[in-house]
């Protein structure tokens, strides 16, 4: 029974919409750990404090999808970057524009304020790093050497160096006073998605897509250690204050690591999915994670976290020996010199000043007078953002740390023994503290009504079934007395709905049958004739799979019958529907749009040619519904993740359509 009182390691602290449309970044405030900054498709960021249903404040200006946030230390300033390439900067405490800067060519992928002067630096999709000077409103200097997109970037403890990580597989190390590279460490095998330096000594870590997180020594420029039993790609780190771990935020785990030598101290389950960002305050690691247009925050207590010794619970390498913790304040590498002064934050100029004045109908001037911070919630924007005095500022340093609610109740644990028994399954340990619970659900704060709406596009790889609700396969509790379970109640509560899916699937299974059948006979045009005469978009799913897998069937009377089902596929709510017309009208695009175009741009044969007339018949009912496509691209084209790329990619090679 004293379990059943005992307080979670690890739990949801809240649940809310926090744009109208689509989540496309959220940063934590490393500072208080209680400010949250959101980015979203309808171009806005909005401002939240954890544990509070509303918004505080909504920042607008940006005309495309917010692809990147971040607050700076002082919890002063925020950065956005956009999908477009440009940059802004607000003063949260005047709730106003600071600065807009312009210079990329492509999405902002990450970015970082500088931790004591006035500078950020930004990465892109167009490969580029650039440090901007808020103060002048100019970018000073450029730093190239990555070939795909900067994901993460991150200035030392120091103010002196600047760390980048990229899809190119590679972290890099700048020296921001020389302008130039330092080192390039190789040796990730996907896409580095973080990297964080140690707060005290001379160490980097990053964590990649390849399921590693590596230590790199920044006095020897060598790999310390390489943790390698992650199970899914690792998507943040953040070392402990005192530096002496690091935790990994992976697909609904956390999981706290040594380097010297690599070992796994804990990990814990939170189930917060796909994880995008951490902090940490009171000694409570908090983590965020989106999907689609919901923002989820987590809590997990550190002071039941195992985060250092040689109770491990795994070592990485089998046969490696423990060493000795080091003493405190020690440190086998050099340690960070701090200035004993910091900058304050940029100060707010005049746009009129000698270096600035420019014409007022600039662009850069327009658009700042456009850019405007709406206070949803004066109350809480006056409480954390306006200082009570010139010294001190809200929220303050010693803010309570969130209550942990009890890990069971005693009569929902009564009714899981219940239930094991009339399953004939064992019951649960108590010891499973992080073991997911069907039964109890953690109590969450949302700023709208709780009746959930299904999601307009429906993702390819989900948690559990549109639809379907786990309380369908539990008995009916009324008046908080637990009813009497019946076999033949609890059958026909999982035979719910499962008559109709037997039809379904059936069905489908008769018609890829029939679609087999007349494939069996080598005539892949009439087996594509026989699927679209079936008007199921399921079964043609099915055979477009199969059809992309081999360029050599594709021939031009083909397209003329799969363009209008790839037109249906793109505008299916199904993520995997739209994956699948992606990956088709791309191949028919790269095979079939130059032949096309060049047949109708030919001047017309002398005499007749029947051959080239139904070619020709055939190219021009292509290059029709290719046109139709390209609207539907095009509106698509602003969307973020991997969508917005496909269709970003397919705009491009439809261009010459325009």
């Amino acid at each position: 029974m004293a379990a059943a009182v005992a307080t979670k390691t690890a739990w949801k602290l809240q649940e809310i919409t926090a744009h109208s449309s689509n989540v496309s970044s959220l940063v934590l405030g490393k500072s208080s750990g209680r400010l949250l900054a959101t980015g979203g498709d309808d171009c806005r960021v909005n401002i939240w404090s954890i544990n509070k249903p509303n918004c505080i404040m909504s920042l607008t200006g940006h005309t495309t999808p917010v692809e990147s946030v971040k607050i700076n230390t002082n919890e002063e300033l925020i950065v956005a970057g956009s999908q477009s390439g440009s940059i802004r900067i607000w003063d949260l405490e005047a709730a106003k524009i600071l600065r807009t800067l312009m210079g990329h060519k492509a999405n902002i992928c990450s970015l970082d304020f500088h931790p004591f002067g006035g500078f950020v630096a930004s990465g892109s999709m167009d490969t580029n790093i650039k440090l901007w000077d808020v103060r002048r409103k100019g970018c000073v200097f450029r730093y190239k050497g990555h070939t795909q997109a900067v994901r993460c970037l991150r200035f030392s403890p120091d103010g002196k160096w600047l760390a980048s990580s990229a899809d190119d597989h590679t972290v890099k190390l700048w020296d921001l006073a020389a302008g130039k590279i330092m080192f390039e460490f190789t040796g990730h095998t996907g896409p580095v998605n973080v990297v964080e330096f140690h707060p005290n000594e001379y160490l980097l870590a990053s964590g990649s897509s390849d399921r590693t997180v590596r230590f790199w020594d920044l006095e020897k420029f060598q790999v310390v250690s390489c943790v390698e039993e992650e199970a899914t790609p690792v998507r943040c780190v953040l070392f402990n204050p005192d530096g002496c771990c690091l935790y990994a935020g992976c697909h609904d785990t956390l999981r706290v690591y040594g380097w010297e030598p690599e070992r796994c101290f804990d990990v814990v389950l939170v189930n917060w999915g796909k994880v995008a960002d951490l902090s940490i305050c009171n000694n409570q690691l908090i983590g965020v994670s989106f999907t689609q247009s919901t923002v989820s925050s987590f809590v997990v207590d550190l002071s039941r976290v195992t985060k250092c010794g040689p109770g491990t619970r795994g070592l990485i390498r089998d046969d490696k020996p423990l060493t000795q913790p080091l003493p405190a304040g020690s440190s086998l590498r050099r340690i960070y010199d701090r200035p004993t002064t910091t900058c304050s934050k940029p100060q707010r100029m005049k746009h009129n000043s000698e270096s600035e004045r420019r014409s007022p109908s600039s662009e850069d001037d327009r658009e700042d007078k456009e850019s405007t911070a709406e206070i949803q919630n004066t109350e809480d924007y006056n409480e954390i953002f306006q200082p009570k005095n010139p010294i001190t500022r809200t929220p303050p340093n010693k803010s309570e740390p969130f209550p942990a609610p009890p890990e069971d109740e005693p009569m929902v644990a009564k009714e899981a023994s219940r239930l094991s028994q009339v399953a004939d399954i064992p019951t649960p340990l108590p010891s499973q503290e992080n073991q997911p619970d069907p039964i109890q659900r953690s109590p969450i704060a949302s700023s709208t009504p709780k009746t959930k709406v299904e999601p307009s596009v429906i993702p390819a790889a989900r948690n559990e079934p549109i639809g379907l609700k786990a309380s369908d396969f539990l008995p009916a509790v009324n008046n908080q007395n637990l009813a009497e379970i019946v076999d033949e109640e609890a059958m026909s509560q999982i035979r719910k709905g499962h008559e109709t899916m037997c039809v379904v699937l059936t069905s489908r299974h008769k018609n890829l049958d029939t679609v087999r059948a007349v494939w069996s006979t080598g005539d892949i045009k009439t087996s594509v004739d026989s699927a679209v005469a079936i008007n199921d978009l399921s079964v043609m799913v099915d055979l477009l799979n199969i059809v992309n897998q081999k360029a050599s069937l594709w021939k031009l009377d083909l397209c003329t019958v799969i363009l209008p089902q790839i037109e249906k596929l793109l505008q299916s709510k199904y993520e995997s529907y739209v994956q699948t017309g992606c990956t088709s009208l791309k191949l028919i695009l790269q095979r079939f749009l130059p032949l096309i175009t060049d047949i109708l741009a030919a001047p017309p044969s002398v005499g007749v040619d029947i051959s080239r007339e139904e070619r020709l018949h055939k190219c021009r009912l292509c290059y029709k519904q290719l046109k139709n496509i390209s609207n539907i691209i095009k509106n698509k084209s602003g969307l973020s993740g991997r969508h917005g790329s496909a269709f970003r990619e397919l705009h491009l090679l439809m261009a010459v359509l325009e």
